[in-house]
């Protein structure tokens, strides 16, 4: 699933090894014109008061310039500074190589042209050291920051960023900013799963790691954007859109094994047989049984004269009752695959079942009490007696989905087993 780095070949840094607690990579292709200022410049920040041990990778991707010259040369001149080479393209692929065998306690990575002002790195990094978060990143979409850039790059961002919350239910403000940090050992489950080696790389490893229930600090930053980018806008616009459909259908199909990524990371429920996300799952079982009702209601209408309210109530309510499990296994509970559809539709039946008892009896008393009432009086009866049932609903289906997740997720691949999500999962 994903790129080795058995490509990259590395440099040892040439003075004494003192392990980092931080890791700061600098991605680069063709960057020989800004690299030297750029290291020089983080370099003497480092240097002068960061309360933590820190080194910088020059990660170079490929550069068909003298780019790897000019890092070399700052390797020899400044201590801490290292160069790791690559032979292929892709800013995702580089961040992975030098975070999957970083020895350092956080990494990071902020872009050559260092855009974001170098006085968030610290409220960047220290939530991560203090163990208190899993991943931070700076966000210039927040209403404290200070950004200035055009109106274009301005209005592609924002439009991205709402597409990834319509599309993958993303709560983190933006996934594009080149100044992002996570804990090293989170890096090594997370980035297994990971598939985009290039600008798509950020934002899939930002969903990942909050479906798998992991800490996401954001931090304002100031930033002035970089007039002389090279980036081609569109075509990187057409790779995200098609890793957002990618991504989204891993999620849907359960082709994504987050319940074990989940366990690994020790982000279970906290109280157990609470599941996480509680009213999230309330507000969407809401939504589910409001439609259920509008559809029961348009069923039970249309049937009643011809088949009389009992057998309308019956057939309006199996019905609705089919389409409602489906869409609280998916929708509210997040269930994916087919692995266990067919018992989770059968212990709804037996819900159902429950509900046919409460409305059916509900007719039998009214019909009782005022034999000749009309069609709304009954519907209304049978909408409060849902009601009743919905409660019961609601209750038996997070028992019907106590233990499930997305069950036809594939074992996870050999990157993915190594000793430390190992001893994550064993207690399944």
């Amino acid at each position: 699933m994903t790129e080795t780095a058995t490509a990259a070949h590395r440099a040892e840094p040439t003075g004494a090894v003192i392990t980092p607690v931080l890791d700061v990579v600098i991605p680069v292709y063709n960057e020989e014109t800004d690299l030297g200022v750029c290291v020089r410049r983080l370099h003497a920040y480092l240097n002068s008061g960061f309360p933590f041990p820190a080194r910088i990778t020059i990660a170079d991707n490929a550069s068909t310039d003298d780019t790897m010259q000019v890092a070399r040369l700052l390797e020899d001149e400044l201590d801490g500074v290292r160069v790791v080479h690559l032979d292929a393209k892709g800013r995702g692929r580089a961040l992975r190589t030098v975070w999957e065998q970083s020895d350092a306690m956080v990494v990071a990575y902020m872009d050559v042209d260092l855009s974001t002002d170098l006085n968030a790195l610290l409220p960047l990094v220290a939530p991560l050291i203090s163990g208190h978060s899993d991943v931070a990143i700076g966000t210039r979409l927040a209403p404290n920051s200070r950004v200035v850039r055009g109106p274009k790059r301005e209005f592609i961002s924002r439009c991205y960023n709402l597409i990834l919350r319509a599309s993958l239910r993303a709560r983190f403000s933006d996934a594009q900013c080149g100044f992002k940090a996570m804990r090293t050992d989170i890096a090594r489950r997370l980035l297994p799963l990971v598939q985009d080696g290039e600008w798509f790389f950020d934002t899939e490893l930002l969903v990942l790691a909050e479906r798998s229930g992991l800490r996401i600090h954001e931090v304002p930053v100031d930033w002035i954007d970089d007039p002389d980018s090279t980036v081609d806008i569109v075509d990187t616009a057409r790779k995200d859109l098609l890793g957002v459909w990618r991504l989204g259908r891993g999620l849907t199909t359960g082709a994504l094994p987050l319940e074990e990524l989940r366990r690994s990371v020790g982000r279970e429920p906290l109280v157990p047989g609470v599941p996480l996300g509680m009213v999230g799952q309330v507000v969407r079982f809401a939504i589910v049984g409001a439609v259920s009702t509008l559809a029961y209601a348009l069923l039970y209408l249309a049937a009643q004269p011809f088949t009389g309210p009992q057998v309308a109530n019956f057939l309006a309510l199996l019905v609705t009752a089919i389409g409602n499990t489906a869409a609280n296994r998916a929708f509210t509970f997040g269930v994916r695959g087919t692995n266990g559809a067919v018992a989770h539709q059968f212990q709804g039946l037996l819900i159902f079942a429950f509900g046919l008892a409460v409305t059916s009896g509900s007719l039998f008393s009214l019909h009782r009490w005022a034999p000749d009432a009309s069609v709304h009086l009954e519907l209304c009866v049978l909408v409060l007696a849902n009601l009743v049932a919905t409660l019961s609903r609601f209750l038996g289906l997070r028992w019907v989905f106590r233990d499930s997740g997305p069950t036809d997720a594939p074992e996870p691949s050999p990157a993915f087993a190594g000793p430390e999500f190992q001893k994550g999962v064993s207690s399944r």
